[in-house]
């Protein structure tokens, strides 16, 4: 019991720590419990921790989301946000519901893949923090709904565990000419309608193999996840708009590497 509780708190932290970092929450839970050896049947552990961190989320912006909803039955600006907000989830939606089972049972249990993501994703960080075109965006709630959408295209990539959805996202909106802190901003407020509709879905399709049998763990996952989650979204817009991304490229290809080496020594 004290074995599997610390376990359960260790990954309850690493989602959220990782969750709303371009460091993919998904490749370091899935990597985590194949070294640990932890399985939930149906995934349930891990689909409960990620409402955890959906919370986290929620509470810290839920003031924002409610002024721009009740700006929106008189203010055109304020409509014009939330349409490009559903205009970059809508990908998402198309791609999630044709791919989920494949995403589930083939790219989730690959272990090499989601270390290789890691690396080249991190890669890729270091490269677009330093030659990304200079900022004309600077306004998270104000993005072209072009570029809104080609966002939402962008985060799709993330369907491969290890890419990290935030890190999609932040990228593609980085190349378009929008600022540091401002993709992290637009990125968060993206992840509230595409996280609940992917923990959502997930539920239902796994329905039949979800297992609260062990209630503990799963609630000490969620508590953890819950405060650690709502630590990190606090801190990290004021850091990227201080130090940029490359922390985040250097600590994914380390993780990455490390995992690569494990395996090969059939870890």
């Amino acid at each position: 019991m004290e074995n599997t509780t610390l376990i359960a708190a260790f990954l309850g932290l690493l989602e959220g720590l990782t969750e709303f970092l371009p460091v993919s929450s998904t490749g370091h839970l899935l990597l985590a419990g194949h070294f640990l050896g932890f399985d939930s049947k149906g995934n349930t552990f891990e689909v409960v921790i990620q409402l955890g961190a959906i919370l986290a989320l929620t509470s810290v912006y839920a003031a924002l989301v409610m002024r721009l909803l009740l700006r929106a039955l008189h203010d055109a600006a304020a409509r014009r946000s939330i349409l490009s907000v559903i205009l970059a989830f809508l990908p998402a939606v198309v791609v999630g519901l044709l791919a989920h089972d494949f995403i589930k049972t083939v790219l989730f249990e690959t272990p090499k893949l989601i270390a290789v993501m890691l690396i080249l994703g991190g890669v890729v960080l270091l490269v677009i923090d330093r030659i990304a075109p200079a900022p004309v965006h600077h306004d998270a709630l104000a993005l072209p709904l072009g570029k809104s959408l080609a966002i939402g295209v962008c985060q799709c990539l993330a369907m491969v565990p290890g890419v990290s959805r935030s890190g999609a996202t932040i990228v593609g909106a980085l190349l378009m000419g929008v600022e540091k802190r401002a993709a992290a901003e637009f990125s968060f407020l993206l992840s509230l309608p595409t996280m609940g509709a992917a923990v959502a879905y997930d539920l239902y399709k796994s329905r039949d193999l979800l297992d609260f049998g062990a209630i503990w763990e799963i609630a000490v996952g969620f508590a953890v996840a819950f405060v650690t989650a709502l630590l990190v979204v606090r801190w990290v817009l004021s850091y990227i708009s201080r130090n940029g991304y490359s922390l985040f490229g250097w600590w994914r290809i380390i993780v990455g590497t490390a995992a690569l080496v494990a395996l090969s020594f059939g870890f």
